[in-house]
C-alpha cells in the first residue's frame, strides 16, 4: 500500500529512493540503499529481509534483475510482494505480485523503477515516471521527491496520506564526509506527508550539504567585521561560535576565508 522510486543518479555516483504511504513510518520499513552498491525498495507484504539480502547479492556483483529473481525464488511470499531494485552501474528492475491490492504495477526505465500498490489507479506510477524522465540535470535528491511528489499529486495510496521518506546514498556524502549518507529524512506521522518531507529536504541542504565553490563568498575585512559585530550583538563571544550554535559548519569556513551566500543572507536578514 505504497508507491516509491528506486534509482541511479545521472552521474552514477548516487543511488535513492523515495517512498510514500498511508503507513506509519513508512522509511522504517521500505527504502534501503549502500553507495557503489544500489537501492531497494520492499513494499506491499514488504519483506524486510530483502532490503539486506539484495543489497548482499549486488554487492557480490549481481545485476538488478537477477538480484531480485533470487529474491523471489527463494520467498513463498513473492506473491504479495513489491519490489523495486537498482544497482550500481544503474540496470533496474521491479516485480509486483499478483496479490498485490488493485491497483498495483510499475515501470522500470534507464536508472530508475518506480511501483506502487493501492494506487488510485495507473496514472500514479505514470506520473512519477514522466516527472523523472523530464528531469534531467535536476539535482538527484531534489529529483527523486519531485517524481515522488507527481505522484502524490496524481492520487497516490488511494486509502489517504501518512508518511513518506527518502534515502540518498553518495561516497563520503554524509556529515563532515563521516560516512556515505547524504540524505535520510523521514516523516512518520503527518497529513501532508510529501510536502512534508520537501521542506525538510531543504533543510538538508542548508545543514547538513557543504557549500558548492559557486555558493561560497570571499570574506574581506569589511565583511568579517560585520559578522562579528552581528555575532556579538547576538549574544556570542565571535562568529565561529554563533556558526556553531546554529549548525552552519558545513556552510562557513573554519577560518572564515569564505561564507556561504545563504548563511549571510541570514546575517543579513534577508534570507531564510
Amino acid at each position: 500500500m505504497t508507491f516509491s522510486i528506486v534509482a541511479r543518479s545521472e552521474d552514477g555516483e548516487a543511488w535513492g529512493v523515495a517512498v510514500a504511504s498511508k503507513f506509519l513510518a513508512v522509511g522504517s520499513v521500505v527504502p534501503a540503499a549502500v553507495a557503489q552498491v544500489g537501492a531497494l525498495a520492499t513494499q506491499a507484504h514488504a519483506n524486510v529481509a530483502y532490503k539486506g539480502i539484495a543489497l548482499s547479492h549486488l554487492d557480490e556483483g549481481a545485476t538488478a534483475e537477477v538480484a531480485l529473481q533470487r529474491l523471489l525464488e527463494e520467498d513463498e511470499g513473492r506473491d504479495h510482494r513489491q519490489v523495486g531494485i537498482v544497482d550500481s552501474d544503474g540496470g533496474a528492475a521491479s516485480h509486483t505480485g499478483r496479490a498485490c491490492i488493485d491497483w498495483a504495477g510499475g515501470h522500470v526505465g534507464e536508472g530508475y523503477a518506480v511501483q506502487g500498490n493501492c494506487l488510485a489507479g495507473p496514472e500514479v506510477v505514470d506520473a512519477m515516471r514522466l516527472a523523472w524522465e523530464g528531469s534531467p540535470g535536476t539535482p538527484f535528491g531534489r529529483r527523486l521527491l519531485d517524481a515522488l511528489a507527481a505522484g502524490d499529486e496524481a492520487g497516490g495510496d488511494k486509502r489517504g496520506r501518512q508518511s513518506a521518506a527518502i534515502l540518498v546514498v553518495r561516497d563520503e556524502a554524509g556529515y563532515d564526509a563521516g560516512d556515505d549518507v547524504e540524505v535520510d529524512l523521514r516523516v512518520d506521522d503527518h497529513a501532508a506527508p510529501v510536502p512534508e518531507l520537501a521542506r525538510l529536504l531543504e533543510l538538508n541542504h542548508l545543514y547538513l550539504v557543504a557549500s558548492t565553490e559557486e555558493e561560497k563568498l570571499p570574506v574581506d575585512d569589511a565583511l568579517r567585521t560585520e559578522l562579528e559585530d552581528f555575532a556579538r550583538a547576538q549574544g556570542q563571544p565571535d562568529f565561529t561560535t554563533w556558526v556553531g550554535c546554529e549548525n552552519y559548519e558545513m556552510r562557513v569556513d573554519d577560518g572564515l576565508a569564505w561564507i556561504d551566500e545563504r548563511v549571510l543572507a541570514i546575517v543579513r536578514g534577508t534570507g531564510a
